[in-house]
């Protein structure tokens, strides 16, 4: 197994270690972290590096592996489908913890794997279908949204803007765009799959 693939690999181990720090009972940590009325518990702090590195990851498996010359099928299947289970993982944990609405974490979700699944009949045709644009960008701005979800909206709670809530849903409508944008501009390869 080449380098690549096996930093997309630690992205998904690194996902049930992030969920245990986000939903298990940490009552033994130390107090939690407070600044005027800020407040972070440790174990949330943890999970948002552990977010923010398997985040990270993403571009450098796919860096390495295009610079290299490493791109493999397995590669193929694993980084779209680590990123979709990261994604999910935490949104999930974010509506359990009631940080997130429920339907924003289903639109994102429903977004993501069914990209995927038309990444899947292209691969099946022996098309690699790159990200966009817009895909790109609604990466990003789910980074953003979910890490400052689990940072509590640190920074920015020091000025009383909910820039997390803003940011998780500028991350729904981008995510909704980019959906669309990616069925649209791939439409031939569900019209050769049709009965």
């Amino acid at each position: 197994m080449n380098l690549p693939n096996r930093i997309t690999l630690a992205r998904i181990f690194l996902i049930p270690i992030m969920m245990i720090f986000l939903l298990a009972d940490f009552s033994f940590f130390p107090e939690p972290i407070h600044w005027g009325s800020f407040e972070l518990s440790i174990n949330h702090l943890i999970a948002a590096l552990i977010f923010l590195l398997a985040a990270s990851t993403d571009g450098i498996d796919g860096y390495i592996a295009r610079k290299y010359n490493m791109v493999t099928n397995l590669g193929k299947l694993l980084d779209p489908l680590a990123d979709k289970l990261l994604v999910s993982a935490v949104l999930i944990s974010l509506v359990e913890m009631g940080k997130c609405d429920s339907w924003i974490a289903v639109v994102i979700i429903s977004r993501e794997f069914a990209v995927t699944g038309l990444r899947q009949v292209a691969l099946l045709e022996g098309k690699v279908m790159a990200a966009g644009k817009w895909g790109k960008i609604k990466t990003v701005v789910q980074i953003v949204a979910i890490s400052l979800l689990l940072l509590n909206n640190f920074p920015f709670q020091f000025i009383s803007i909910p820039v997390d809530d803003i940011a998780i849903w500028a991350a729904a409508l981008i995510t909704i765009y980019s959906g669309i944008d990616y069925f649209v501009k791939n439409k031939e390869i569900l019209k050769s799959h049709e009965a």
